[in-house]
C-alpha cells in the first residue's frame, strides 16, 4: 500500500490523478492536501507525515492580480516545505512545473523559484525530488477560461459563443490521461531524476484544433452524428469536447419512429465514419424487404423473436433460407445483387438490429424492389 499525497486534488490534473488512482484502492490511499491544509500548518503537518510520496500541483494560474499569483503560489510552496522539514522522513517530491518556466510572467516566475526551492530542500533532507516541465493539458474537466484554451473553446462552441483566436500559435499538447499515466511510475521508482521533460502528443495549430471543434459540434451537437475519429488525438478531443455539454439538459434525444402496418423503424445512430445503426420492429406474419442493394454493406442482428431470411441472387433462382432466433442472438451479412426479406415466423413482435456501411440518401437510395 503506497500512500500517495496530492495537493490541488481538487483540480483539473489533482482530481484526475485522484481519480485514477483510487480505481486500485488495494494499492494506494490516497491523501488530500487541500485548501484549508494550506491555511493551517498544523493540519497540513499530520497530513504529510502519513505520504510516502507527494505530487504538488496545488497552484494559482490566473488571476488578476498579478502579485496575487505570485505571491500565493510561494506561500503555498514555503508552506508545504515547512510540513515536509517538520516531518524529517524520507518523502518524495513530485513537482508540476510548466513550459512556462521560461516565460517571464509572475506564474512562470513562481514556478521557477518553487522549483528551486524544492531542489534546496531534497538536498538538505536527502529526498528524491524531481520536477515535471509539463506541455499544454488538455482533457475532460478543464477549467474554462483558466486550465486550456481547448476547454476554453469547446465551452463557447457548445454555448453557442463565438471564440476568439488572438494568434494562431502551434502548440505542444497532451491529453491528461497520458501524462497521468508518466505520473504514477514516479510512485514506485526508488531514485528519480531532479528534472524531467514531459514530451507532447503532438504540436497543432490553434485554428486547427478550432476547425475540429466545430466539426464535433456541426455533426454531434447538431445532427447527432457520432464524427469520424481519425486518430488516437481525435478520441481524445471528442471526448474533451462532450464534456462541456450540459448533459441534464441536452439528453435524453428522441429518436424518429416511421411506423406503418408492419411495425416500425427507428434510425439509431449515423456515423461520421459512414453508415448507420438501425432498429425494427416487426409483428408477427409480417414481411419486410424483397429488394437488394448493389454496393450496400448490411448485417440483420436478430435480438429478440424468431425470424426467416430469405436471400435469392439477382437473375437466379435459387434461395437461401436462415432462421435466427432472439434465444441465441445471431446475425447475417447481405451480399451485393441479392434480393432479401425478413419474416417474422414467430408469434411475438420480432425486434431486429441493422448496421449498414452508408447512411439512407432518398435521392441515391441503391434499393431495387
Amino acid at each position: 500500500m503506497k500512500f500517495v499525497g496530492i495537493s490541488g486534488s481538487s483540480g483539473f490534473l489533482g482530481s484526475h490523478l485522484r481519480n485514477t488512482l483510487s480505481l486500485e484502492k488495494d494499492k494506494y490511499t490516497i491523501i488530500d492536501l487541500d485548501k484549508d491544509a494550506f491555511q493551517n500548518i498544523d493540519i497540513l503537518d499530520e497530513l504529510v507525515k502519513s505520504c510516502d510520496i507527494i505530487f504538488h500541483f496545488a497552484a494559482i494560474i490566473r488571476h488578476e492580480n498579478q502579485d496575487f499569483i505570485y505571491n500565493e503560489n510561494l506561500r503555498i510552496a514555503d508552506f508545504l516545505i515547512s510540513s515536509l522539514e517538520k516531518v524529517n522522513r524520507p518523502i518524495k517530491l513530485v513537482f508540476s512545473s510548466s513550459i512556462q518556466e521560461g516565460i517571464p510572467t509572475s506564474y512562470g516566475k513562481a514556478k521557477r523559484i518553487i522549483r528551486s526551492k524544492f531542489e534546496i530542500w531534497a538536498d538538505k533532507s536527502k529526498n528524491q525530488f524531481c520536477t515535471l516541465i509539463i506541455p499544454n493539458l488538455f482533457g475532460p474537466f478543464a477549467k474554462p477560461y483558466y486550465n486550456s484554451f481547448i476547454a476554453t473553446f469547446s465551452h463557447q462552441i457548445i454555448n453557442f459563443e463565438k471564440p476568439n483566436v488572438n494568434s494562431d500559435n502551434i502548440i505542444p499538447l497532451l491529453y491528461v490521461d497520458d501524462l497521468i499515466k508518466n505520473l504514477i511510475t514516479f510512485i514506485f521508482q526508488k531514485e528519480f531524476k531532479k528534472y524531467k521533460i514531459i514530451q507532447a502528443e503532438l504540436d497543432i495549430s490553434v485554428k486547427a484544433v478550432l476547425k475540429e471543434l466545430y466539426y464535433f459540434k456541426d455533426e454531434y451537437i447538431d445532427k447527432g452524428i457520432i464524427p469520424e475519429l481519425k486518430c488516437k488525438f481525435s478520441v481524445q478531443l471528442f471526448n474533451t469536447f462532450r464534456s462541456y455539454i450540459a448533459y441534464d439538459q441536452f439528453f435524453p434525444r428522441i429518436y424518429k419512429s416511421h411506423e406503418d402496418h408492419r411495425g416500425n423503424f427507428v434510425e439509431l445512430i449515423r456515423l461520421g465514419t459512414g453508415g448507420q445503426v438501425s432498429f425494427s420492429t416487426t409483428k408477427p406474419g409480417v414481411t419486410r424487404g424483397d429488394h437488394f442493394h448493389t454496393r450496400k454493406i448490411e448485417r440483420f442482428s436478430v435480438i429478440q423473436g424468431k425470424a426467416k431470411i430469405e436471400i435469392k441472387r439477382y437473375g437466379q433462382s435459387e434461395k437461401m433460407t436462415f432462421y435466427l432466433d432472439g434465444d441465441i442472438p445471431s446475425y447475417i451479412d447481405i451480399p451485393v445483387w441479392h434480393y432479401h426479406n425478413l419474416i417474422n415466423i414467430g408469434t411475438e413482435t420480432l425486434y431486429t438490429i441493422f448496421w449498414i456501411n452508408e447512411t439512407f440518401n432518398p435521392l441515391d437510395a441503391d434499393t431495387y424492389y
